[in-house]
């Protein structure tokens, strides 16, 4: 696969704590170079960075990151706070206390809560994979495609583990039409997110493509 193509399904990340407004700003510098899908930030850094790439990629963040255990009241405002300073995506962290106990109907009462918080925008939900069981995970895929959500996706790769070939493909299976698959976390090569591409993901969380990109000499 060309890695143009690669980089179109790129959602090119930086969401470490430490981040500073210069490394936003690189980020979006290499975003808009290399025509990826869009760049994936801290939500209070949205306002700047949408004001400095002035349309030219689209912007997502983070809800009720990385942990997930916020109120859904709290995940709405952020949400709505964030498609006021011109977030175009957001990607939100399920409540996985609420998985774990079960409450599934409350998991998809807080999904639909933040899709209608967005107002229209892209929502990809992180159901974080790498804590869940499988019988956990087909159920989050029936749960996420009863919410109206875009996407859902493996992981924030904040906790044990990132995507892995088997998430994806089982995502894949059990998720509706209507909701695609997002990687996130992990992608080690470039070989990686090719393999996760033509398993089914549609979208790449990652803060390394490019320089890995750079490194094996394709950029």
């Amino acid at each position: 696969m060309d890695i143009k193509e690669i980089l179109r399904h790129v959602d090119h990340t930086v969401l470490k704590p430490t981040a500073t407004k210069e490394e936003i700003r690189t980020l979006i510098d290499e975003g808009i170079a290399y025509q990826v899908a869009s760049v994936c930030i801290p939500p209070s850094f949205v306002k700047e960075a949408t004001a400095y790439a002035a349309g030219r990629l689209p912007i997502c963040t983070v809800i009720g990151f990385p942990n997930g255990y916020n109120t859904c009241a709290s995940k709405v405002s952020e949400t709505k706070d964030a498609v006021l300073n011109g977030a175009d995506e957001v990607d939100m962290v399920i409540n996985l206390g609420d998985v774990k106990s079960g409450d599934f109907e409350k998991v998809l009462a807080e999904i639909k809560a933040v899709k209608a918080g967005a107002g229209g925008k892209l929502l990809k939900v992180i159901i974080e994979c790498s804590e869940l069981t499988e019988a956990e995970k087909i159920k989050l895929c029936e749960v996420v495609s009863a919410s109206g959500a875009d996407f859902i996706k493996t992981s924030t790769g904040f906790a044990s583990g990132g995507a892995t070939f088997a998430d994806v493909e089982l995502m894949v299976k059990n998720v509706s039409q209507d909701v695609r698959v997002k990687a996130a976390g992990g992608i080690k090569s470039i070989a990686d997110a090719e393999r996760f591409l033509s398993l089914g993901a549609e979208r790449l969380g990652s803060s390394s493509v490019i320089k890995l990109a750079k490194e094996e000499g394709l950029l």
